[in-house]
């Protein structure tokens, strides 16, 4: 939200009312939700292309002799290992281990990071940073009035951009990203995303979005690109087992809870917010496995939501987190903190309370889908 508390826009806004898109309120910001269909859009870029705005995402600046050092303070990895042009996962933590949000940090130099926050945490994760930046010689610089963000995902997708820029995509890994020009358009060009297919994230300045969207559009009509809204890119997500913010992590959880400990870097140098907390998790995590996040497949027709219970014999053994009707595998699925004794993939006998009814779901391993290489 504003100061004045109206929905915030995108420098897309009017394009997107333009392509006919239902809007909706998504952390303070009036995102497209969908343009047609979702479960279209969603085939569009498990087949095809897909093309989002995400200028709603938190980009935050950190700059100076010790931007690394401040990083590695206040975040549970290792950014000082991170190599300019290379990006990294990673959490902040609160002292007591709780996960303020999940964040994608890029090294855009010797000295200077963006960290890209969930648009609901965005201001959370800035004042954090800004705290814990005390003593160290760097800037935290609140940047998100300076992005634009358009992604386009999609097997297509490097065709598509390959068409627009003379940047190395080819050489571009997965999690770097690289300064260049897209339709004469300066960007950092990232290949990220949260579909689980291959693709990038641009970011640019605002003034030249509707330019950027524009030109990704008329070089994607031959490869079936389509615009895409929030409501499939959740249920992408949701298929490749990617948590989301206040759905699988939150800050009653700590990473190792969320089966993410592997982001927590103990043997990285010096202190970091949370440690000694997150520490002791790790170590009742081993002596008392927590809920473990599982996925779970409908047998019936019916969709489980987020907060219903997961039920064997009678017995609560778990909290459905996120739930949708999958249209790549044609069937309602779910992610679930269960009992570790009812967490193996194939388990039987697994419910889902559904108003009262009991109903059938398989156990199965995350992620639902895995793109072909």
């Amino acid at each position: 939200m504003s100061s004045t508390g109206e929905l915030r826009h995108t420098a897309l806004d009017a394009l997107h009312r333009s392509l006919g898109a239902t809007m909706t309120d998504f952390a303070g910001w009036d995102m497209p939700l969908r343009y047609g269909s979702e479960r279209d859009e969603h085939i569009a870029v498990r087949t095809r292309a897909g093309l989002f705005d995400l200028s709603h995402m938190g980009e935050i600046t950190v700059t100076g002799p010790q931007a690394a050092a401040l990083l590695d303070f206040a975040l549970v990895g290792n950014i000082g290992g991170v190599k300019p042009g290379r990006a990294r996962y990673t959490m902040i933590c609160r002292a007591d281990g709780g996960i303020l949000d999940d964040l994608i940090v890029y090294r855009l130099g010797e000295t200077e990071y963006m960290v890209v926050a969930n648009a609901s945490n965005a201001q959370v994760v800035l004042d954090a940073l800004t705290e814990r930046a005390a003593g160290f010689d760097a800037e935290v610089r609140d940047d998100r009035d300076a992005y634009a963000l358009i992604a386009v995902q999609g097997p297509e997708s490097p065709g598509i951009l390959k068409s627009l820029t003379d940047a190395d995509l080819d050489g571009l890994k997965y999690y770097a990203g690289l300064p260049g020009t897209v339709a004469g358009v300066p960007a950092l060009i990232a290949r990220t995303g949260y579909t689980g297919e291959d693709g990038f994230e641009l970011f640019v300045k605002p003034e030249h979005a509707v330019e950027l969207w524009q030109a990704l559009t008329k070089a994607g009509e031959g490869a079936g690109l389509v615009p895409c809204g929030l409501s499939c890119r959740d249920t992408l997500r949701l298929e490749a087992g990617m948590p989301l913010y206040g759905h699988e992590l939150s800050t009653s959880l700590t990473p190792f809870d969320a089966g993410l400990g592997r982001v927590v870097k103990f043997e990285k140098e010096g202190d970091f917010v949370g440690r000694e907390s997150l520490r002791e998790a790790a170590a009742r995590a081993e002596q008392n496995p927590p809920r473990v996040l599982v996925g779970l497949v409908a047998e019936g027709r019916r969709v489980p939501r987020a907060g219903y219970a997961v039920v064997v014999g009678g017995e609560v053994i778990g909290e459905v987190t996120s739930g949708a009707p999958s249209p790549t595998l044609g069937k309602p699925i779910a992610m679930a903190y269960v009992d570790p004794a009812h967490a193996a993939p194939g388990t039987t006998g697994v419910g889902v309370d559904i108003r009262g009814s009991h109903e059938p779901y398989e156990v199965v391993a995350l992620p639902f889908y895995k793109r072909q290489k």
